[in-house]
């Protein structure tokens, strides 16, 4: 049998549960009751805080008051395991992903959830690119992709949900998200194909070409060179849209 804890302790734990649930549970004896409504609503409110700016939409679409509540059952049950605040709207999307929900909710929400959350990683990703050279044969050389690009795929079309759209039927979405060369996030609808040449491309260190054969061979397209003819197209536009910075300086 364990040791009990010590009376500070006790006092922690007790003063813990009420700041996370105060309607459920008694605040600590020898606490002023007014002081610690005002202590316990500035916690929650900071808390809110990060969540209303990173999800404005599914703030939107879920209504004020299915809102608060969801804030505050997150609040109440899910574990904050980092002390840095960035980290809350991770946690949050987490929460949607995995938790024993029993509020109603969207079958998109997570998703959506996930979605305005990756802006935010996107817009302070640290990353610095390879050297690369935009002047060169895309084909011919390995390719310098944008360090802060995310490949996204979603069963909803997250980019279209809001207060006028709430799609009833899933619809498979593919999605480039990164920051351009003004530092601003920027996202643009693709497919599936796109994706899986950008994920060929990042791992790849020989030409494009090659990475286009494999893909041809992977999709079975009867025409490997009218492949690489229109993939020599698309990768031009993935550059111009600073998908692609440029091929590999040697």
């Amino acid at each position: 049998m364990s040791a009990p804890y010590p009376d500070f302790q006790n006092f922690q734990h007790a003063f813990a549960r009420h700041v996370r649930a105060p309607w459920q549970t008694p605040y600590p004896a020898g606490v002023d009751g007014r002081a610690m409504r005002v202590y316990s609503e500035l916690l929650f409110n900071k808390l809110r805080s990060f969540l209303d700016a990173c999800f404005p939409v599914c703030r939107k679409v879920i209504g004020e008051r299915g809102w608060t509540r969801l804030c505050r059952t997150f609040y109440r049950d899910w574990p904050q395991c980092s002390p840095w605040f960035r980290e809350i709207p991770h946690n949050f999307v987490s929460y949607l992903q995995e938790a024993d929900i029993r509020q109603p909710r969207p079958a998109w929400l997570s998703e959506l959830a996930h979605y305005e959350w990756i802006e935010l990683t996107v817009d302070l990703d640290p990353a610095e690119a390879l050297a690369y050279c935009r002047e060169g044969d895309l084909l011919q050389a390995p390719l310098v992709l944008n360090p802060s690009l995310r490949k996204l795929s979603y069963a909803w079309p997250v980019q279209r949900i809001g207060p006028d759209y709430r799609p009833r039927r899933p619809r498979s979405t593919h999605l480039l998200v990164y920051r351009n060369a003004a530092e601003e996030v920027q996202f643009v609808e693709t497919n599936a194909l796109t994706n899986r040449l950008l994920e060929l491309l990042a791992s790849a260190e020989e030409s494009s070409e090659k990475s286009l054969r494999r893909l041809a061979e992977e999709s079975g397209y009867p025409a490997p060179e009218q492949f690489i003819l229109f993939g020599a197209g698309l990768l031009r536009q993935l550059l111009e849209q600073g998908v692609i910075l440029g091929v590999r300086a040697p």
